[in-house]
């Protein structure tokens, strides 16, 4: 007996139910096989929501991480469900690409989320849906005998569509008729756990090394308490040996930035010690955002590589001021261009600001504006990479030829 049984009972989900029963029977043979079955598991329902569903529009190509990003299948999963599958496919990619080690709490908590998400298939689209709940004790249950090995082919997801074709009316209007019926099961679970499998699997994602270059509980004297000790939940070292990050971990019900004065004197401590301010995380597992000693407190989608980080730092004792640029006035000439790029650079520089839009007409010179920004955010250290986008493939190829013709060493 395992939790997905009640996914054998309807037919229609036989694509993908017998992938999620081998997940579970797996967990105490093989932790790796049972996280990939679960993503896999994830994204044969997924693939199969949007074959019946006709409020999903394909994106731009069938990967996974493409499927669960457009707007509309988010509309329809919710931000809950959609972290929950999140972390499956975060998990699921390391046991399959990477060969990092997973735990078994990652392995149990992939099939509870795998559950949940295919719970509320379940509900929008099975013809009898009887509401159930995760049962933990199931996967104390040795399976009695060896696990068939699941042979999965890859979807055609185009062949799939055709299929259920004739579905896509009556399965879309079930949907929009059961959802609403469907009862969220909110995600709250303790800080530790939510550092050791959700804030984890972040790390993991994103290349660190537990015990290498992220230590956690890290210990820093001169905290204003009874003890004067304090431990950090996490610090990132960049191979200089120097903190790049301080990460706070709070638990996911709680609001993330009550952690931020805690963080401020961790990174004022790490400061003191290595004679460098590291860049402040605050993480609930879901919501991350980062201080980065050059603007406010924003949100990110996920916490720094150690190479983004170390560019990050890179970039910052390259910077030089942008009070009193020069222009190159062979590449913009004109009047406005020359107001133009200074305005960018006063926003970038005095008002410490992220971005800046430049509306221009046809005729006025915009790919010229732009190659000449580009030369003073260059030669004052302000950018490394450059990314320039048109509508139109001749306006790329245009673009292009006068990115070479005036900046030939770019």
């Amino acid at each position: 007996m395992t939790n997905f049984d009640f996914l054998v009972k309807d037919k229609q989900f036989e694509s993908f139910s017998g992938v999620a029963v081998a997940a579970e029977k797996t967990l105490h043979i093989d932790l790796s096989t049972c996280i990939i079955n679960c993503r896999r598991a994830m994204e044969m329902a997924v693939k199969w929501m949007y074959s019946v569903d006709s409020s999903l529009v394909m994106p731009w190509q069938d990967t996974l991480v493409s499927l669960m990003n457009t707007e509309e299948f988010r509309d329809i999963v919710g931000t809950d469900i959609w972290r929950r599958m999140d972390f499956i496919r975060r998990v699921g990619n390391n046991a399959a690409h990477t060969g990092k080690k997973v735990t078994e709490e990652q392995a149990m908590l992939c099939l509870e989320n795998l559950y949940i998400f295919m719970d509320f298939v379940a509900c929008c689209y099975a013809t009898e849906y009887e509401q159930g709940a995760f049962n933990p004790e199931l996967l104390k249950e040795s399976p009695a005998e060896t696990v068939p090995v699941v042979q999965v082919p890859d979807i055609d997801l185009e062949a799939l569509m055709a299929e259920n074709a004739a579905l896509k009316a009556e399965l879309t209007a079930r949907r929009e008729e059961q959802q609403q019926t469907y009862v969220p099961k909110p995600l709250d679970i303790s800080e530790y756990k939510t550092r050791k499998i959700y804030i984890d699997t972040m790390l993991q994602d994103a290349g660190w090394t537990e015990g290498k270059d992220w230590i956690n509980e890290y210990e820093l004297p001169g905290m204003p308490n009874k003890s004067e000790v304090g431990f950090a939940d996490y610090v990132l070292f960049g191979d200089d040996g120097k903190p790049l990050a301080v990460l706070e971990a709070k638990r996911t019900c709680v609001d993330v930035s009550k952690g931020r004065q805690q963080a401020k004197l961790y990174a004022d401590l790490l400061e003191k010690k290595f004679g460098r301010r590291p860049v402040i995380f605050l993480s609930n597992g879901f919501d991350t955002r980062i201080t980065d000693n050059l603007y406010p407190e924003r949100k990110v989608a996920t916490i720094y590589s150690k190479r983004d980080l170390e560019k990050l730092f890179n970039l910052q004792t390259m910077r030089t001021s942008l009070n009193h640029v020069v222009v190159d006035k062979n590449i913009a000439g004109r009047y406005y261009q020359e107001g133009a790029i200074k305005a960018v650079c006063d926003s970038f520089g005095k008002k410490n600001r992220r971005k800046a839009l430049l509306v221009m007409a046809t005729g006025s010179g915009k790919t010229r504006t732009v190659i000449a920004l580009c030369k003073v955010l260059l030669e004052h250290g302000w950018v490394k990479n450059i990314l320039f986008l048109a509508d139109r493939n001749s306006l790329v190829t245009q673009a292009k030829r006068s990115f070479v013709n005036l900046l030939p060493d770019l």
